[in-house]
């Protein structure tokens, strides 16, 4: 009964965290890049010229996705360290 509780929380606290960064992988790749463009194309990239809502759609998300792809390790190592699960 206490493993399948632990195994209950564990994938719980697992689709917490997916859901989490697809949420904000959805923001910043459909939100920013395509909702929002036009209001963000008001503000320009310094240095470069570059419309924001440009940016995003064509590097800003890409950039976002594998920040989020290391989150999503460093996250789950600690959640493995905490459900005792941790690949030593």
């Amino acid at each position: 009964m206490a493993e399948t509780r632990d195994a209950d929380g564990y994938w719980r606290a697992n689709l917490r965290l997916v859901l989490g960064l697809l949420l904000v992988w959805f923001l910043v790749s459909y939100g920013f890049g395509i909702l929002f463009v036009d209001l963000l194309n008001r503000v320009r990239i310094p240095g470069t010229g570059f419309p924001l809502g440009f940016w995003f759609a064509q590097q800003g998300s890409i950039y976002v996705f594998v920040v989020l792809i290391f989150v999503y390790v460093w996250r789950m190592n600690r959640l493995d360290a905490e459900f005792g699960v941790a690949e030593d």
